[in-house]
């Protein structure tokens, strides 16, 4: 067939010539079926290459010869070795060295990363890192206590290297894994091809648990080595642990500040609102119906990691499974109550009612429009103390005195200024305080 012929002169006439012979040149026409093209290449990663480089000016090209050719495909086609010429082992603009990854986690993606303004910096960071974007530079160091997501990120980095730019070479490990690769080649006198591996055969370096390598000497310095080496040429490493690199004890200083050279970030525990994106989240990758009401208290009530409330979520579906699948109430605060060991906290609801109780209000009359002093006080109070005393946002707050946000700030900012000023005030305060405690 006459149509790749044509489409190589023509594509020799628009690109340069070492780009053509190196890309082009060894593409071969597979196929034809139909409305569809296929070339072959000559192996998956040079195929991934052709596809994310030049697909698009060759499927136009071929347009422009055969309109009827409205798709076209290049892949391995998986040719046995009786039908391959002697072709060169590694194309020459195919660096050396290949991607080291162990098992990802299947759901450990960008997009399955709940972001709130506790890991927003982290995810941000680790997604230009993903894309090679130069905006944060070569080096990123991740601290955070363990269950925040740390290993998440690092996956997800991951993914997205092998899925767009799978000529990169990646290697992900653990800073215990490569102590033990390190001692193996050292006992087997390959530390030459060790050194090759990380330090010129390595475009991005994923190293988790920094935290392991206190007081491992020789393995800082191996490590430092290729840090250095990595950072000078341009290179991308990510590094996690479970404290800020300043905080890491028995880690040399020199180590330390090739750790700290580019951005050093921390993830925190979740607040409440990512809390609510992660419980729904969870629910239904576990096909756990959850009411909003259920996952509101869920967010009030369970703290701390990600894990502990992926955990709450696999309780909770397995105490509804012998309950006919359904999730009510009393579940729900057997289940908090159970893997918190401790009762349900206060809740914005529960300052409302114990406010209108102590000044002998109904939660109607809190709710209400009136700026009567006698109602308007209370319902200020009311706002300030579910401010102190719960972790729901300026507007939860809000929704629940039919106010907005900025009513609410204005109450807190209020209240707090009496308090200083007015020693009834703070008393009352104090005994509303002391009062939500025992609840």
């Amino acid at each position: 067939m006459m149509v790749w012929e044509k489409a190589k002169t023509a594509l020799q006439d628009v690109l340069s010539e070492s780009v053509y012979s190196l890309w082009i040149e060894p593409l071969d026409l597979h196929c034809k079926d139909d409305s569809k093209l296929v070339l072959s290449c000559p192996d998956r990663y040079f195929g991934a290459y052709v596809n994310q480089n030049y697909l698009d000016l060759i499927s136009r090209i071929i347009g422009e010869i055969d309109a009827s050719i409205k798709t076209v495909v290049v892949r391995d086609c998986g040719l046995s070795p009786a039908d391959v010429q002697p072709v060169q082992m590694r194309l020459p603009s195919v660096p050396e060295g290949k991607s080291a990854v162990r098992a990802l986690h299947p759901r450990y993606t960008f997009d399955d990363f709940m972001v709130g303004q506790s890991n927003i910096l982290a995810q941000s960071a680790c997604r230009s890192m993903s894309l090679l974007d130069d905006a944060i530079g070569p080096c990123l160091y991740i601290n955070s206590s363990t269950g925040l997501g740390k290993t998440h990120l690092t996956h997800a980095i991951a993914h997205q290297l092998l899925e767009t730019q799978p000529l990169v070479r990646l290697h992900y490990l653990t800073a215990q894994q490569f102590a033990s690769e390190m001692v193996m080649n050292i006992k087997t006198n390959a530390m030459d091809r060790f050194k090759r591996k990380y330090q010129e055969q390595c475009d991005v370096l994923l190293v988790e648990d920094m935290q392991s390598l206190t007081g491992k000497n020789k393995t800082q310095e191996e490590l430092n080595e290729v840090l250095d080496c990595l950072i000078k040429s341009g290179k991308r490493v990510v590094m996690t642990a479970n404290t800020a690199p300043r905080e890491l004890t028995g880690i040399d200083d020199d180590f330390i500040s090739r750790m700290s050279s580019g951005l050093v970030t921390s993830i925190q525990k979740p607040d409440l609102e990512t809390r609510r994106r992660i419980i729904s989240g969870k629910a239904q990758q576990q096909n756990i119906a959850l009411s909003q009401v259920f996952i509101d208290y869920l967010a009030r009530h369970v703290k701390g990691d990600v894990r502990r409330i992926e955990s709450t979520i696999i309780a909770i579906g397995a105490r509804a499974a012998l309950n006919n699948n359904e999730v009510d109430e009393k579940l729900v605060e057997e289940v908090v109550k159970f893997l918190t060991g401790s009762t349900p906290e206060v809740t914005s609801r529960a300052v409302s009612e114990l406010v209108s109780a102590q000044y002998k209000l109904s939660l109607d009359d809190l709710r209400s429009r009136s700026r009567k002093r006698a109602i308007a006080f209370p319902r200020q109070v009311a706002m300030f103390l579910c401010r102190k005393h719960t972790e729901e946002t300026l507007a939860d707050i809000g929704k629940l005195f039919n106010r907005d946000h900025s009513t609410v700030m204005h109450a807190v900012k209020v209240v707090s200024t009496m308090n200083r000023r007015d020693t009834s005030v703070a008393s009352q305060l104090k005994l509303l305080s002391d009062k939500l405690k025992r609840l």
